[in-house]
C-alpha cells in the first residue's frame, strides 16, 4: 500500500462577475426601482396594461431588464401577468384588502399564543436582539427599509410558534399586501406608533403574557389596516374623483369595514 497522501489542490480564486453581467443586474435594478416608483405614486392607473416598449424607451433600457423588473414586481404582488396579454398594474379591491388583513390577524394572534407556550428563552432573546438593532432605522423614514423591517419583525414573531406552516401563510399574505403597505408607509409622516406597538408586543412575548399580547396585536394590526385603507382611498380619489361615474363606486360591504373590521 502506498503511503502517499493525495495532493490537495489550492482553492480556486473567486471569480468576479463579468462587466456585462454587472451591467445587466444594474439595469434590471434600475428598471425595478423606476417602475415600482410609478406604481406606488399611481402614475399608472390600476388595471392598466403596462407598455414594455414605452417603458424601455423612457428609461433608455432594452426590454430584457424591463421584463426582469416586471417579473420581480409580479412576484411581490405589484403587478399581475396575463398570458398573451402582458403585465397589468393589478386592480385594487378594498374588500380583498380587508379579507387579507383579517386573515393576517388570525395567523398572527394564533401564532403568538403558541409562541408564548413553546418558544425558548433563546428564541425570544433573538427576536429582542433583532428589534433592538432595527428599531432605530425607522428614524430614517425610508419606506422600503421600514417595510422590510416591519415584515421581518412579524415573521420572526410568528416563527416563535414553531409552526413553519404559519410562517409560510404569513409570507404569502405579506406578498399580496406588500403594495398597499408600501403606499401606506410612503404616506405616513411618522412611524412612532409602529415602533411603540412592536415594543409592547415584544414585552408581552418576553413575559409570556398571551392575553395581553393578543390585545396588543389586534390593536396594532387594526391601526396598520386603517392607515393602509386611508392611503388607498386618498390615492384613488386623486385618480378617479373627476371622472368616475357613481356606479363604479359601488361596494359589496359598508365603507366602515375598511377602518373597523380589518386587523393586521
Amino acid at each position: 500500500m502506498s503511503n502517499t497522501r493525495p495532493i490537495l489542490s489550492a482553492a480556486p480564486e473567486p471569480v468576479e462577475a463579468a462587466p456585462d453581467m454587472r451591467r445587466a443586474a444594474d439595469s434590471a435594478e434600475r428598471a425595478y426601482q423606476a417602475i415600482r416608483r410609478q406604481l406606488v405614486e399611481f402614475r399608472i392607473k390600476p388595471e392598466t396594461r403596462i407598455n414594455e416598449l414605452r417603458l424601455a424607451k423612457s428609461l433608455d433600457l432594452s426590454r430584457t431588464p424591463i421584463r426582469e423588473a416586471l417579473n420581480r414586481l409580479a412576484s411581490e404582488g405589484f403587478v399581475v401577468f396575463a398570458p398573451n396579454r402582458g403585465f397589468f398594474f393589478r386592480g385594487i379591491d378594498i374588500d380583498e384588502i380587508v379579507d387579507l388583513f383579517e386573515w393576517r390577524m388570525v395567523i398572527e394572534t394564533g401564532a403568538f399564543r403558541l409562541g408564548c407556550e413553546r418558544a425558548s428563552p433563546e428564541e425570544v432573546a433573538s427576536l429582542r436582539a433583532y428589534w433592538d438593532e432595527m428599531a432605530p432605522h425607522y428614524a430614517r423614514r425610508d419606506p422600503d427599509e421600514i417595510l422590510g423591517i416591519d415584515e421581518g419583525f412579524h415573521m420572526r414573531l410568528v416563527a416563535l410558534s414553531g409552526n413553519p406552516e404559519l410562517e409560510r401563510q404569513l409570507a404569502a399574505i405579506n406578498a399580496r399586501i406588500r403594495f398597499i403597505r408600501r403606499v401606506q408607509i410612503e404616506r405616513a409622516p411618522e412611524h412612532a406608533d409602529l415602533v411603540g406597538g412592536h415594543d409592547r408586543i415584544l414585552e408581552a412575548a418576553e413575559a409570556r403574557d398571551a392575553e395581553g399580547g393578543l390585545r396588543l396585536l389586534r390593536g396594532h394590526i387594526t391601526m396598520t389596516a386603517q392607515d393602509a385603507g386611508a392611503a388607498l382611498k386618498e390615492a384613488l380619489l386623486r385618480l378617479y374623483t373627476a371622472d368616475a361615474p357613481s356606479s363604479r363606486r359601488r361596494r359589496t360591504r359598508p365603507a366602515t369595514d375598511v377602518v373597523g373590521v380589518v386587523e393586521n
